[in-house]
């Protein structure tokens, strides 16, 4: 599968991820995913999949519903076994392995507790099945009820707890062996948004403080944001780009990365010398390669728009006097309240028939009396302004 970078030039997943390890001078890949490949008859769910994650990493799989991160994930828990490829844990050759002679554990979106048996039995049920000690089940039941903050919940069952506590109890059954691996499908999609964005903190501290390998499957971009080392972004059965989540952000390496991670403004361009052209206006660009003239894509995200007061655009000012590049007079069009910050639609001469989506700060839109209708000039940096190829 070939990837486009930013500068037009071909790219792999595993190439990205042999330069991220290299980057960070980081220990050799625990789990290794070698050219899977999984097909449903004439549908091909995974293409080509390679990925090295490494000991102690927090690695999100994320992607749009049907991309292929829910396959891969039950692949390497030997829940559905690719078509063809490797899949090494711990230098053991796990391909071809059931999911009982596989060393992870598994929290599902629906939590998947068993509700006949209370908390601490069901905490408690894999280590049984390992013959330990009476004992020191106990023990270690009630050190993991401590880890999760529920130490007071063993002897109350599944129905009696709330959805965060439930899956407070799904991770700790999880840990309760110590796999090597922990597996997350979805495991927060169920929740509210205020206790969602409290248990993936949980979750987060949880992982660092045990040291386990763990991979998330989401939807949720914030989520993978916040919480991953790295993030697999898929598309397709496909890899779209691996990387730090500040790397899949600032730097996408697809038009599909930029526009599935946050939010963009995308414009049919022509590729000029050191910048692009769209609208009525020619514009300088983050590097790239392609020849003048080429149709390309530029693309900026709506936070990247700098807006400037009066002033601006000074076309007597003295040669000494360094002025912005990439300015734009525009005409305030909607303006809607997000909480922390205004989303407005930019319009004017130099767009042409294009729309602006660009997001100010409360304290810019206060300071510069931004108001529908109004008046104002707006600053594109050039090294926020992507390019890719082809067109919208």
């Amino acid at each position: 599968m070939r990837h486009e970078t930013l500068a037009g030039q071909p790219r792999l997943p595993t190439e990205v991820s042999a330069m991220n390890a290299a980057s960070l001078n980081v220990k050799p890949a625990y789990l290794n995913i070698s050219n899977v490949w999984k097909a449903f008859g004439e549908f091909h769910a995974l293409k080509d999949i390679s990925l090295d994650i490494r000991e102690g990493e927090f690695v999100c799989f994320l992607g749009p519903s049907g991309c292929g991160k829910t396959t891969l994930l039950r692949a390497i828990a030997g829940l559905d076994l690719q078509t063809r490829g490797s899949i090494h844990q711990g230098g053991r050759d796990v391909s071809t392995l059931p999911p009982s002679k596989r060393d992870y554990g598994i929290v599902f979106q629906s939590y998947a507790l068993f509700p006949n048996l209370t908390i601490a039995k069901n905490i408690a049920f894999g280590l049984e099945n390992t013959k330990r000690p009476r004992a020191e089940i106990a023990s270690r039941v009630t050190e993991l009820l401590k880890l999760v903050g529920l130490p007071d919940q063993g002897n109350k069952y599944p129905a009696q707890l709330s959805g965060g506590q439930q899956q407070r109890i799904a991770l700790a059954r999880a840990i309760a062996i110590s796999p090597g691996l922990l597996l997350l499908d979805e495991p927060l999609s169920a929740l509210d948004a205020k206790v969602r964005t409290h248990l993936r903190h949980e979750i987060k501290e949880l992982q660092r403080k045990l040291g386990v390998t763990t991979i998330m499957v989401t939807h949720d971009q914030e989520e993978a944001l916040s919480m991953a080392d790295r993030i697999v972004v898929m598309n397709h059965g496909v890899i779209e780009q691996i990387g730090t989540p500040t790397e899949i952000y600032r730097h996408p390496a697809t038009l599909f990365v930029a526009d599935f991670i946050g939010e963009a403004n995308k414009f049919a361009a022509n590729a000029d010398k050191g910048g692009v052209s769209f609208g009525a206006k020619a514009f300088r660009s983050a590097p790239h390669q392609f020849g003048p003239g080429t149709p390309v894509i530029a693309a900026i995200r709506p936070e990247d728009v700098i807006p400037h007061g009066p002033g601006a655009r000074s076309p007597g000012a003295p040669d000494i006097v360094q002025q912005p590049e990439n300015l734009l007079d525009v005409t305030i069009g909607e303006m809607e309240f997000l909480g922390s910050f205004w989303r407005t639609r930019l319009r004017g001469k130099e767009l042409g028939d294009e729309t602006l989506i660009a997001d100010f700060s409360i304290n810019a839109a206060r300071r510069l009396s931004l108001a529908e209708g109004g008046a104002l000039t707006v600053e594109l940096p050039e090294d926020r302004l992507l390019v890719f190829p082809g067109r919208a």
